[in-house]
């Protein structure tokens, strides 16, 4: 069978996370999307999303396909349901598609058509880009009962201090020494060639993804994702860094996502609670104003490529857009446009051929190239968010 994975209703509301990746390849808990369905599918996917996207994630069609809509996360109960689909069936969640049958050749869906089976289990849901964070916690639990099911961890080094070693999970070629492991609260998992440097404290749940790096005497806890080939350092509470991103230095990062190739500068703090302790709002792309999250906890959002300098000092609840750069004293904005440069003293456009030299020499240093699909993608980013830049 083929499977393909699509964005949905939800897309908009993920922004600014959804701008450079299809819904699928969003990250939480261990996983990304698109890895846990191939997981428990046992195939590969492929895609259907923006169309500036779809050269990077392509759609592969054959003659009988089941599309699932990558806002709804895989258990063994759904995935049972998805393949047992037949022609002319459909998954439903209350009003919500979840998956359905398609052949090649149908010349339309209409999926009022279809037969209805109502998927009515627990299942994990992705609706809002806070849920990255909040509901990382039961993300990364199940993706560690899913890699580790059956399989055993390679030993924990004797220096270490650990509480419920039996929920701590360490993959081939994991460094780690002297060093406090807490696993009593969630699973703690190393993994491929990850490295842990003296001195830190780690409470579980807790993922250190392929490559990654952890300086030394790092405070982390709170259902944490360090994603592959990122490296952390400081106070980190609750947060998700998809791939190769930076928070390296002393700092506090509380309840944040940070997409990939960002870099937080040394001494720079999130906000995560307001003095009123009153709930927090985050800019909402498709109303063009700030929406009510509910949550009391809500830091960082920052898009893919975005930096900012030393002793930034992110108020709670903001966003920053895509291939953005951030400097000076004082809180910054509640909102920061996609290819902005400056900070409290006032923005310019960050122009493209700026933005792509610092992304080009970030890439480089980690031996990956900065490719004409990578180039078209921003293109069309900094197109769609002319409107949100003041010049």
């Amino acid at each position: 069978m083929n499977y393909i994975l699509f964005d949905g209703p939800v897309r908009n509301a993920l922004l600014p996370f959804t701008y450079t990746r299809p819904v699928a390849d969003i990250r939480m808990g261990i996983l990304t999307i698109r890895e846990k369905w191939e997981k428990y599918l046992g195939y590969t996917t492929t895609t259907i999303t923006e169309e500036y996207l779809s050269e990077k994630y392509p759609m592969v069609e054959l003659e009988e396909n089941i599309l699932i809509n990558a806002a709804f996360f895989p258990n063994e109960e759904l995935v049972a349901l998805v393949k047992g689909l037949e022609q002319g069936q459909a998954i439903f969640c209350g009003e919500e598609v979840i998956a359905f049958f398609t052949s090649e050749a149908q010349e339309e869906v209409d999926l009022e058509s279809y037969e209805a089976i109502e998927y009515t289990g627990e299942c994990l849901q992705l609706q809002n880009t806070w849920d990255i964070f909040s509901k990382n916690a039961e993300a990364l639990e199940a993706d560690f009962n899913l890699l580790t099911d059956g399989r055993k961890s390679k030993p924990i080094p004797s220096s270490n201090n650990v509480i419920a070693p039996e929920n701590i999970f360490l993959e081939e070629g994991v460094s780690i020494e002297f060093c406090t492991l807490n696993a009593s609260n969630g699973p703690i998992y190393l993994g491929k060639d990850t490295l842990v440097m003296e001195g830190t404290v780690i409470r579980g749940g807790f993922a250190l993804c392929d490559n990654a790096i952890v300086k030394m005497g790092a405070k982390i806890y709170g259902a944490t994702t360090v994603g592959p080939a990122c490296k952390v350092g400081g106070e980190i509470n609750n947060s998700v860094l998809f791939q190769n991103s930076n928070k390296g230095h002393e700092g506090f990062l509380g309840n944040s996502v940070l997409g990939e190739w960002c870099n937080i500068g040394a001494d720079t703090n999130t906000s995560n609670l307001k003095n009123d302790y009153s709930p927090v709002r985050l800019w909402n792309y498709e109303t063009e104003n700030f929406a009510k999250t509910g949550l009391q906890f809500c830091g960082l959002m920052m898009g893919d490529h975005s930096k900012c300098g030393i002793n930034t000092m992110f108020n709670t609840g903001t966003v920053v857009g895509v291939s953005a750069n951030i400097f000076g004293s004082g809180y910054q904005k509640n909102f920061i446009p996609s290819f902005s440069w400056g900070g409290t003293g006032g923005f310019t456009t960050y122009h493209p051929k700026k933005a792509y030299q610092t992304a080009k020499a970030m890439m480089e240093r980690r031996k990956c190239e900065f490719t004409s699909e990578e180039e078209a993608i921003l293109d069309a980013v900094f197109e769609s968010t002319k409107r949100w830049r003041k010049d």
